[in-house]
């Protein structure tokens, strides 16, 4: 588990989608920020999690800003960030390079196809999402990280690509960090 953003994420050049210009570091100023690993645009968990994240977002003005990750180009990140969520921020890393930074890491055959996959896809449908055209990395596991700056308050362990973690609890978990 990580506990502080490592240096050389911090000090990476990032580009994307309604971003400042300039390094990682620049986009985690001003409070609490909820960092987004997706896995990629087709992936039903993927867009799932966008929709999920957007609708707490909107309807809870002490949820953290939110910065998503993706594996593909600053085009491909506008066209779907502008279906999912305008107006969001997204960091593309083609390279994965943040991805290895932060840990995160290609699943297993059991990660992408087990039990909990089958009853994750149930679960995204049943919102209305499908899977769509693959695109990046399929193998690439999704990631969650709560930070302040560069310390991480949360991470989410994802067992599997299904997984999803109770973002409405993220508030909560804000304010008990806060200290006296």
């Amino acid at each position: 588990m990580l506990e502080q953003i490592p240096t050389e994420a911090l000090a990476a050049p990032v580009t994307g989608v309604g971003l400042t210009p300039g390094k990682l570091i620049d986009q985690l100023e001003g409070g609490p920020q909820l960092l987004v690993f997706l896995r990629h645009f087709g992936c039903v968990f993927c867009r799932e999690t966008v929709a999920d994240l957007r609708a707490i977002a909107e309807s809870d003005p002490t949820f953290p800003r939110v910065l998503f990750f993706f594996v593909g180009s600053s085009t491909e990140g506008r066209a779907f960030m502008r279906r999912y969520w305008p107006g969001v921020r997204a960091v593309a890393d083609p390279e994965k390079r943040l991805y290895a930074a932060f840990g995160v890491e290609r699943g297993g055959v059991l990660q992408m196809f087990g039990p909990g996959v089958w009853s994750g896809k149930r679960r995204a449908r049943s919102k209305g999402h499908e899977q769509g055209e693959r695109s990046g990395d399929i193998w690439m596991m999704p990631a969650a990280y709560l930070v302040d700056g560069a310390t991480i308050l949360w991470q989410h362990e994802y067992a599997h690509a299904a997984d999803h973690p109770d973002f409405a609890r993220i508030p909560a978990l804000v304010g008990s960090s806060a200290g006296p």
